[in-house]
């Protein structure tokens, strides 16, 4: 047995008994002409912080048998540009849904504020209990291909974006393994995690003081993308450098 479960089986009895409890003395109190409305108001809140305890215990334990029911979902896509497999949100939610339905929670996606080329995913998780638990995901949504070209109009790389962020959440939330292992795109983000890691080298690149800082960001970036064996990376950050090594001489 879980260790969730374990404290659900000997604690909730404890929190309902004593929810009900203070519930009691509440009904009582209001049937008192005399009752002491400060005093009612702090027993109103602690037996909604009972509750909400209560909701809370509900969630955890229901999680942990959905959880154990999760097995290894096989891929049904197939990344063109990666050449990877990974399992595309049909196929996830249809898996999923029935299990996660059948232990009292619901899930509904929204978005927050992201930074510029950005998308922020939340996932509302709620539990029949009463308790409703956000996950968060901010994903690229600027639409840039491999070498920084527009590949995408804005709307599609929103609804990309969308789409990535929600499979993703999805697959966090209940602990799913897709396949032997879920790249969809070498590794934790495909396309867009790797222009994430060009970007940043690039960048130390471009805050290189001198000759010998721009040479320390060459070797590392050189390495990092050797390790990754993205030959065209190395191309970008030689360019990257050839121009930051220009800048340099032209200041001096």
């Amino acid at each position: 047995m879980s260790t969730v479960a374990t404290v659900e089986r000997n604690t909730q009895p404890a929190v309902i008994g004593e929810a009900a409890t203070i519930l009691s003395v509440i009904q009582r109190a209001a049937a008192d002409p005399q009752c002491d409305i400060e005093k009612m108001e702090r027993l109103m809140a602690m037996h909604e912080r009972m509750q909400a305890k209560q909701a809370e215990t509900e969630f955890n334990a229901a999680l942990s048998r959905v959880q154990g029911e999760m097995g290894r979902i096989a891929a049904d896509a197939t990344n063109s540009q990666t050449r990877s497999q990974y399992a595309t949100y049909g196929k996830l939610d249809s898996s999923l849904r029935p299990k996660y339905t059948k232990e009292g929670f619901s899930l509904s996606f929204g978005t927050e504020p992201a930074s510029e080329g950005m998308v922020g995913m939340v996932c509302f998780v709620s539990h029949i209990g009463g308790h409703t638990r956000e996950y968060r995901a901010h994903v690229p949504s600027d639409g840039k291909g491999a070498k920084g070209g527009d590949v995408m109009t804005k709307t599609h790389a929103f609804g990309s974006g969308t789409s990535y962020g929600m499979r993703y959440l999805l697959k966090m939330i209940f602990n799913v393994a897709i396949g032997e292992e879920d790249d969809d795109g070498n590794g934790a983000g495909g396309e867009a995690f790797r222009n994430a890691i060009i970007d940043d080298l690039t960048s130390k690149v471009a805050a290189a003081t001198d000759k010998v800082a721009l040479q320390e960001a060459w070797q590392h970036g050189l390495k990092v993308l050797h390790a990754a064996k993205d030959a065209v990376g190395a191309e970008e950050l030689r360019g990257a450098v050839n121009k930051r090594k220009a800048e340099l001489e032209n200041a001096t």
